[in-house]
């Protein structure tokens, strides 16, 4: 095969191709994460009306379930000598935020819209960090769309920092469910092209 595309059973190809390779491997955790993010979508969607603590512990929840999966994406990448340090650091952020959440909801209350938004800002970074890593054809483009869909979201809260906790609750389901479906298609996209 050419120095330009990867053959997934021989394991050769360039190092850009590599790296897809690798993250093709983890397919099945990219789409559990994205379980995770509709299914707290689904949840704060039917109960908009939830008090803020009540949001703040499912979130926690969510959090701490995305970074776990995010950190043993990153972990089967290291095993398999592909790019894993972006996803080591989004999946420790999910999970010491997930944490604090939960430890502290007193104190997460207080300063929840911007900690949701440096979270989704930074997680945004990292999978447009991913996505250009990636290779066009292998869905790299998912990956920017859950990035940018991230950013906005993050700094659409940092623009209404005062808004409702009903209209918060809304953000963020819709939020994960659009963020849900796009990790599910990217992981999918990568287990078709990892079949190959």
């Amino acid at each position: 095969m050419s120095g330009s595309t990867f053959d997934f059973r021989r394991g050769t190809g360039s190092v850009r191709d590599n790296r897809t390779a690798a993250l093709a491997r983890t397919w099945w955790l990219l789409v559990l994460r994205g379980l995770a993010a509709m299914i707290f979508g689904v949840i704060a969607l039917l109960n908009p009306g939830l008090a803020l603590s009540s949001l703040v512990f499912v979130y926690g929840i969510y959090a701490l379930v995305d970074g776990s999966f995010t950190v043993a994406a990153a972990i089967r990448a290291a095993t398999h000598h592909g790019s894993w340090a972006m996803l080591l650091l989004e999946g420790v952020s999910g999970i010491a935020i997930g944490a604090a959440a939960l430890i502290l909801p007193a104190v997460f209350i207080g300063v929840a819209v911007y900690v949701l938004a440096a979270w989704a800002i930074v997680t945004g970074v990292l999978l447009l960090a991913t996505a250009f890593r990636l290779h066009a054809g292998r869905g790299g483009w998912l990956a920017g769309l859950g990035g940018v869909l991230s950013i906005v979201w993050g700094v659409l809260l940092l623009a209404n920092p005062f808004a409702g906790a009903v209209v918060l609750t809304i953000w963020l389901a819709a939020y994960a469910l659009i963020f849900g479906v796009t990790m599910i298609a990217f992981g999918m996209r990568l287990r078709r092209k990892h079949a190959v």
